[in-house]
């Protein structure tokens, strides 16, 4: 299956909901950089950990795919987990993963950690000023139809301004927010829709069905918990992995008889990259 494919929009919202049900209201004790590399702007470990000791998790929320920890003394902590990164929570006392790149302790409840597989993440300490003033105008931000919901006919305007082909359109990160190799192949797929066809070119109809899948297939995998491969593993909070896997239709499947047509999984190269189809896909 070529390159491993990166984390995508919904193993990250799986962490922030998980993330917001557990660390919402919990006070830091201590905190642990490892390492420097994956934190821009700090000299020193003790100049990161500082300001976020005693301070108090009031939010969870996420940026794209940045996962947001807002604090009550106006600072963020945005944590990218790049390529394959991961989060734990766990007790104090379990051993200690060589990735480990950041540790936060609270003062009741164990560990946060963070680890950084391939030297891809980015975490950063900000103040909520500092934050907002980080972001694109809203006209200009990518489509997040999980936090930004929207109408279909809206949709369509956005996606029958653009000329390029729907594979391209949708793992576009300027266009849709963490829509990867795997969710745009299933999305087409549910969609009906070629992963070359023009966006432009869509009728109607066609921009309906592909604003129904993007917002199904989305929810579908984070209902069950993102989506766990073996060149791409992804496990939640607590180590369990995303089981979507299980109920994908093409992705990785090249030979394995469509769910729809009951013909070989077709397999070709778009810019370089595998994707997966059904020749009932126009």
């Amino acid at each position: 299956m070529g390159a491993m494919a990166e984390l995508e929009l919904p193993e990250i919202e799986t962490l922030r909901r998980d993330l917001e049900r557990d660390i919402v209201g919990r006070k830091v004790k201590a905190v642990d950089a490892k390492s420097l590399k994956s934190m821009p702007g700090f000299r020193t470990k003790k100049a990161f950990a500082d300001p976020l000791i005693g301070a108090k998790v009031l939010a969870v929320e996420r940026c794209t795919t940045t996962i947001l920890l807002q604090l009550n003394n106006e600072m963020v902590l945005a944590i990218d987990l790049g390529a394959s990164g991961r989060l734990e929570r766990c007790a104090s006392r379990k051993a200690m993963a060589s990735d480990i790149d950041l540790v936060v302790t609270f003062t009741q409840g164990g560990d946060l950690r963070v680890a950084d597989t391939d030297g891809s993440n980015l975490i950063r300490l900000m103040s909520t000023e500092e934050f907002e003033a980080s972001l694109l105008p809203e006209d200009e931000q990518a489509l997040d139809l999980l936090s930004h919901p929207m109408s279909w006919i809206d949709f369509g305007r956005f996606v029958l301004r653009r000329t390029e082909p729907l594979k391209a359109l949708l793992m576009d990160s300027t266009a849709f927010v963490g829509i990867g190799a795997i969710y745009s192949d299933e999305i087409l797929f549910d969609a009906g829709l070629r992963y070359d066809r023009k966006a432009n070119e869509l009728t109607t109809q066609e921009v309906r069905r592909l604003y129904r899948s993007v917002v199904g297939i989305l929810h579908d995998a984070i209902k069950y918990r993102g989506t766990s491969l073996e060149k791409r593993p992804f496990l939640d909070l607590t180590g369990n992995p995303g089981e979507f896997g299980d109920h994908l239709a093409v992705y990785g499947k090249a030979g394995e008889l469509s769910p729809r047509s009951r013909v070989p999984i077709s397999k070709a190269t778009f810019k370089g990259k595998p994707v997966f189809f059904c020749t009932t896909q126009v």
